[in-house]
């Protein structure tokens, strides 16, 4: 893959393909994925500082009239959005009587439990505390200090992004049995991506590597994403952990250059039989320096649904390998 596009190539970012090559007898990549490559990146990743902040959902679900609830790592959460649409967030259970606030409806700002009328606007009352929240735009995040553990910060960790005027983003969730740590280490190992996912991924090459001398903390890696029959789009990106709870795919070559899949892992409770659920909430931000993608920008609200659609059906693969991974670890049987 060279560094520069010719006029024909920015005309037209498809490629055709020799041949198809069966499942079977594509390269393997088990020598090239060492466990141990894995497990150190994912060791520098959880040393990584998240301020306690975690994220609960997509900016688009934290509506004016309607609030949103989410349970994090054990605690009960409820969000909305205040008169002047700034996000608030605080406990989900009604100091009064214990209602579910997130049944509530939202008035002008004002959150209002459904059982006795106590209403909310975001500041201390009647025994009830906000938690620190923020909405980055695509994202909302709430801070929760006792269950992170950490030196609290005043805002989280965002990735760079493209800017919102020139991106479509759209947010897919995935709920899983395992804990953060297994989101993120499916992640980190992107060798299984042309096995694992053959209906989306091709001709993939992981180029480099973190731990070589000079290298950041990045795995860079050239794929071609599958179109229809030999069509594909070839792109180089890279893959880093900024925090303990999520990794960012980059864009660095090729369409779409600049354009970020980010996946926040953000641990739920455990269900009755005591297995820990978390939540993958992937945050797909594309940018392309294309005409055309004004137009996609503008059919927004049609072509959300089908990134989520394509970010669910990779999710379904990937939580199922990350469920497995707990479920090894849990057992003693984890390899090495």
């Amino acid at each position: 893959m060279t560094g520069r596009r010719s006029p024909a190539t920015r005309r037209l970012p498809l490629s055709l393909r020799r041949g198809p090559v069966p499942w079977d007898r594509q390269r393997p990549t088990w020598r090239e994925a060492r466990p141990g490559v894995i497990a150190a990146a994912l060791d520098r990743a959880k040393a990584r500082p998240s301020g306690n902040w975690y994220v609960i959902g997509g900016s688009r679900e934290a509506t004016p009239d309607r609030p949103l609830g989410r349970t994090v790592a054990g605690t009960e959460v409820v969000a909305w959005r205040d008169a002047d649409g700034v996000l608030r967030a605080g406990p989900g259970s009604c100091p009064h009587l214990g209602a579910p606030l997130r049944e509530g409806p939202v008035r002008c700002g004002t959150l209002i439990c459904r059982w006795h009328g106590l209403a909310l606007d975001g500041r201390a009352r009647a025994g009830w505390a906000p938690y620190p929240a923020y909405d980055d735009g695509v994202l909302l995040w709430v801070r929760l200090d006792e269950a992170g553990g950490e030196d609290p910060l005043p805002r989280p960790v965002v990735p760079a992004r493209p800017r919102p005027a020139d991106a479509l983003a759209a947010v897919c969730t995935v709920v899983g049995r395992c804990e953060p740590e297994d989101v993120v280490a499916n992640r980190l190992d992107p060798w299984h991506g042309a096995w694992f996912h053959p209906y989306s991924f091709v001709d993939l090459t992981v180029v480099d590597t973190p731990g070589k001398e000079g290298r950041d903390d990045a795995f860079t890696v050239d794929v071609s994403f599958k179109v229809v029959g030999r069509a594909v789009v070839p792109v180089r990106a890279e893959f880093t952990a900024p925090g303990p709870r999520t990794v960012v795919m980059r864009i660095t070559r090729g369409e779409g250059e600049g354009s970020v899949v980010e996946t926040h892992a953000t641990p739920l409770g455990h269900d009755a039989a005591g297995r820990p659920r978390t939540a993958v909430v992937e945050a797909v931000v594309a940018a392309s320096d294309r005409r055309g993608f004004a137009l996609a920008r503008a059919a927004a609200p049609l072509v959300r649904p089908l990134v989520r659609a394509a970010a669910g059906r990779l999710w379904r693969d990937d939580i199922a390998y990350a469920e497995r991974r707990w479920e090894l670890r849990s057992s003693g049987r984890f390899p090495g």
